[in-house]
């Protein structure tokens, strides 16, 4: 007999993933109409070498999440540590996340933040439900390392952080 297994509080998961740092980067891509997109996300992960995947996720509720959900491809910049300010934008409700600049359009039309460690393009292949997100799988068709000597953007504890602040 198998035992009755219960789902952990919301809290206590968050908590516990409050304490697991992560690299911050943002996802971008353009909608079917041309408008931008982009969100920051601690959620991006390799999933396969070959061939080569990632994986991120977005919440359904976000504002990006309509321009996700259509688009054929996405661009992850992987941010340095003197970009916290550009994270948080990306992370705030209810502005013009490209208004301020900061990034620049490739050729797709897709937006790249200027400066990035390192950035990438994807093309989307799996859309997944999970939970009130989607796990999005992409295969990467492009690479840049911008800045290869560039510290990594952490985000640990509720902050954004340099490697071996906390």
């Amino acid at each position: 007999m198998t035992a009755q297994l219960t789902p952990v509080a919301a809290d206590e998961f968050r908590e516990l993933f409050r304490r697991h740092p992560g690299a911050v980067t943002i996802i971008g891509a353009r909608a079917a109409d041309g408008a931008l997109a982009g969100f920051t996300s601690t959620s991006v992960i390799s999933v396969s070498a070959a061939p080569p995947l990632i994986a991120f996720s977005v919440a359904t509720t976000s504002s990006s999440w309509p321009a996700i959900r259509d688009a054929d491809q996405v661009v992850v910049s992987f941010l340095t540590a003197e970009q916290a300010d550009i994270a948080t934008r990306f992370a705030m409700h209810g502005i013009d996340r490209f208004a301020e600049g900061g990034w620049r359009s490739l050729v797709t039309g897709d937006p790249v933040i200027e400066e990035a460690a390192a950035w990438l393009t994807a093309r989307i292949t799996q859309r997944v439900d999970a939970g009130s997100s989607q796990l999005i799988v992409a295969e990467v068709y492009a690479i840049d390392a911008l800045t290869e000597s560039a510290a990594p953007l952490i985000y640990f504890d509720r902050a954004y952080r340099r490697p071996g602040d906390w």
